[in-house]
C-alpha cells in the first residue's frame, strides 16, 4: 500500500532531526516581481530573531533509504525502521503548501542515499528547480551535498540554494573511518575545498559583474558529532579553528550524540547525550570567532577537555589570574574582551565613551557590562570584586547554576534592579591542503 504524504513527511521528518547544522541563514533577498517568499539575514531554523519574531523551515530528507551503514546514524542500511522516500514534485509541493500557510520562511533539505550519491543530488536538484524556476520560491533553501557526488552536481546545487553544507561528523580520520567505512574524510575535506574556491571565484564574479547568478550567498556550514567517539575537545576546537581559517567555513555546528542504535563502538541507549559538553564547545567556538582567542589560549593548562562547570573565558580568566585585575580606563579593546562578563559590545561602548570622560561603575552597568566582570577589572584604581581573581572560592561563585553569584558593594545598590547579561594533526593538514590559495 503506498504511503500518503503525511505519513511520508511523519517518517522522513524525524530521520532529519538529528542534523543541527541550519540554524541561521546569513543572507538576504527580497522577494521580486513573480516571486514568492523572501529571506532576511536574521536568521532560519525554529529560533527568535532579534525582533522577536519566531522563524522556521521545514526540516526534511528527500528520503530514509540509504545504502550508507553508517553506525550512529538512525537511518543506516542495517537500521530495521519505516522507510520512505518523496518525489521531487511531492516534495516541492509541500514545501509551498507549508508556506502559503505561514507555517514555514524556508527548506533544509538532506537524504540518505539512494541508489548512488549521482542519483540522489539529482532528485534533490530537481525538487529545488521546481521550487525556484517553477513557483518562482525565492525563501531561504539549505541543501546538503551527499558525500562522493560530482562536484558538477555541487554546482547546480549552490546554484540554486542559499547554503550548502557537507557533515564531516568527526574531528578523526580513524572514527569516520570505524564509524562510516563508506565515507572518506579526504574526499568530504576535498569537497569542502572545491566549494570554498567556487566562492571565492562567484565573489569575484558578482564584483566585477553585478548581474552574475550568485552561488550559495550564505556559504557552506558543516557538523560535528560529539561524544560518540573519543576525540578530546581540544582536538575539535583546534579543527574548527582550521576549517574557519583555511576554507572560510560560515558555522561549523557540534551535535551531541544521542543514542539512537546499538554498536559496540558507540556509548550504550542509557547514555545521556553531552549537552553540557556541546554548549561548551560553541562557547568555545564563538570566542575563537569573534574574541581573538586561539585553541592554544583556551587549552593553555594542557588540559585537553573543557571545564564542565564555567564556561570558557571564565576558565581561562581563573587560569590567568595574574592577568588581571586590568583597568577599564585604561586597557584597550583586545584585553576587555579577555575579561569575563564584557562582551563585543559593551568593549566598544566602554572603548567609545571613555574618549569623554572616565568610567564609574554605575556607568558599566548602563553600558551592559555583566557583574561577574567586577571580579577581573579596577574601576579608577578600585577593585569592587567580593575576592580576588586567584581566590580559589571564586570558580564555585561564578558557576552556571550558582544563582548567589551577586557583587555586594555600595555605589552599585541603586543597579540591582538591573538583569544580568541575560586525530587531528592530520586531518587539519589535509583542511589546509584543500584551502584556496
Amino acid at each position: 500500500m503506498e504511503m500518503s504524504v503525511s505519513e511520508k513527511l511523519k517518517i522522513l521528518g524525524a530521520g532529519a532531526k538529528y542534523d543541527v547544522s541550519c540554524a541561521s541563514s546569513g543572507v538576504s533577498r527580497k522577494s521580486g516581481s513573480g516571486q514568492t517568499g523572501s529571506t532576511v539575514f536574521s536568521g532560519l531554523c525554529h529560533t527568535f530573531t532579534e525582533d522577536g519574531r519566531c522563524i522556521s523551515l521545514l526540516k526534511v530528507l528527500m528520503s530514509n533509504k540509504c545504502r550508507f551503514n553508517c553506525a550512529y546514524c538512525v537511518n543506516r542500511a542495517e537500521n530495521d525502521i519505516p522507510r520512505a522516500s518523496f518525489t521531487p514534485r511531492e516534495l516541492a509541493d509541500l514545501t509551498m503548501e507549508f508556506y502559503r500557510r505561514n507555517y514555514i520562511e524556508g527548506l533544509f533539505l538532506s537524504s540518505g542515499v539512494v541508489g548512488s550519491p549521482d542519483n540522489t543530488m539529482e532528485l534533490m536538484i530537481k525538487t529545488v528547480k521546481i521550487l525556484r524556476e517553477e513557483y518562482r520560491f525565492g525563501g531561504y533553501i539549505h541543501a546538503k551535498i551527499i558525500p562522493g557526488a560530482d562536484e558538477r552536481l555541487a554546482e547546480r546545487m549552490g546554484r540554486l540554494c542559499d547554503r550548502i553544507s557537507i557533515n564531516l561528523e568527526f574531528a578523526s580520520r580513524r572514527a569516520l573511518k570505524l564509524l562510516a567505512s563508506d565515507k572518506s574524510q579526504t574526499d568530504i575535506i576535498g569537497s569542502m575545498g572545491s566549494v570554498t574556491n567556487r566562492l571565492l571565484e562567484n565573489a569575484e564574479e558578482r564584483r566585477k559583474f553585478k548581474s552574475a547568478p550568485p552561488f550559495a550567498p550564505a556559504g557552506q556550514s558543516t557538523q560535528l558529532i560529539i561524544g560518540a567517539t573519543a576525540e578530546r575537545d581540544y582536538t575539535i576546537v583546534r579543527l574548527a579553528q582550521a576549517l574557519y581559517k583555511r576554507l572560510g567555513m560560515k558555522r561549523v555546528y557540534y551535535s551531541a550524540y544521542v543514542p539512537v542504535v546499538k554498536h559496540p563502538d558507540l556509548p550504550g541507549r542509557d547514555t545521556s547525550p553531552p549537552l553540557v559538553r556541546e554548549h561548551r564547545l560553541y562557547q568555545a567556538d564563538w570566542l575563537i570567532r569573534f574574541y581573538g582567542f586561539t585553541p592554544e589560549d583556551i587549552f593553555s593548562d594542557r588540559d585537553e577537555s573543557l571545564d564542565l562547570e564555567v564556561d570558557p573565558k571564565i576558565s581561562w580568566a581563573l587560569k590567568h589570574a595574574d592577568f588581571f585585575p586590568v583597568e577599564v580606563n585604561t586597557a584597550d579593546y583586545y584585553t576587555l574582551l579577555r575579561v569575563p562578563g564584557i562582551g563585543q559590545r559593551t568593549a566598544q561602548r566602554i572603548v567609545q565613551a571613555r574618549r569623554f570622560s572616565r568610567l564609574e561603575d554605575i556607568n558599566l552597568i548602563k553600558m551592559g557590562m555583566v557583574r561577574r566582570a567586577f571580579y577581573f577589572i579596577t574601576v579608577n584604581g578600585r577593585f569592587l570584586g567580593r575576592c580576588a581573581p586567584d581566590n580559589p572560592a571564586l570558580k564555585f561563585m561564578l558557576r552556571d547554576n550558582n544563582i548567589n553569584c551577586q557583587i555586594t558593594f555600595d555605589s552599585l545598590m541603586s543597579a540591582k534592579r538591573l538583569e544580568d547579561e541575560g586525530s587531528a594533526a592530520g586531518l587539519i593538514s589535509a583542511v589546509s591542503a584543500s584551502s584556496p590559495a
